[in-house]
């Protein structure tokens, strides 16, 4: 009898913690990110910087982008209930871009996509997205950190440029790429999360059940 107390114990405590590391992987993961995650060199792209809201009772009222000198963004698609700004170089190259809401700004439970175009340069390999998120309180997220950092930056990794290629020929495909990313991402991670908790119950449950035959 005690084995079996001991069994359950274990087997609750194990249950315990891997719905906790579901849910801490999905916290974790809430990040300011650029999408796609990886490019060609020498082609032009849309690409969506994805912002999430993390901090509770607080909303995310602004968030600043700092365009990598690796691509020439030209367009910015304009997003209902936020305003934009832009900063450029002296040799008018798009530097940076903020973009501020009109309204309330993202409650903890939302995130949006800010989408821009442009072209990788031809010499690339990999795009470094510094961004600061500010809140409603004032508070400034930096998003400016390297890989394993606890706010690291949104990075791009850039393929070599295809011989021959097109460099037109990827700007539909990527706005495509991103949108179903964006959709596939926020989603993904749901089932699977229901499907193991389900999967742990259903254990806990059969365990309980065969107890109390033995019994």
């Amino acid at each position: 009898m005690m084995m079996k107390k001991q069994s359950m114990k274990k087997f609750a405590v194990a249950a315990t913690m891997a719905v906790s590391m579901l849910a801490f992987s999905g916290i974790a993961s809430a990040h300011v990110t650029v999408q796609p995650t990886q490019v060609q060199a020498g082609t032009y792209q849309v690409l969506a910087v994805r912002v999430p809201s993390e901090e509770k009772d607080i909303n995310t009222v602004k968030i600043k982008v700092n365009v990598p000198a690796e691509i020439n963004v030209s367009r910015v698609e304009p997003k209902p209930g936020w305003k934009y700004e832009v900063e450029r170089s002296a040799d008018d190259v798009i530097t940076s871009i903020t973009w501020t809401a009109e309204g309330s700004g993202l409650s903890a439970t939302e995130f949006t996509e800010f989408r821009v175009s442009g072209k990788v340069a031809d010499d690339a390999t990999q795009l470094v997205w510094k961004a600061y998120q500010t809140y409603s309180d004032g508070q400034v997220v930096e998003w400016v950190g390297g890989d394993g950092a606890d706010k690291p930056a949104s990075v791009t990794t850039v393929t070599p440029a295809a011989e021959g290629g097109d460099a037109h020929g990827d700007s539909h495909d990527a706005a495509s790429t991103t949108a179903a990313e964006s959709d596939d991402s926020s989603d993904s991670k749901t089932p699977l999360i229901l499907s193991i908790v389900a999967v742990v119950l259903g254990a806990a449950s059969l365990l309980v059940s065969l107890t109390r035959k033995k019994r």
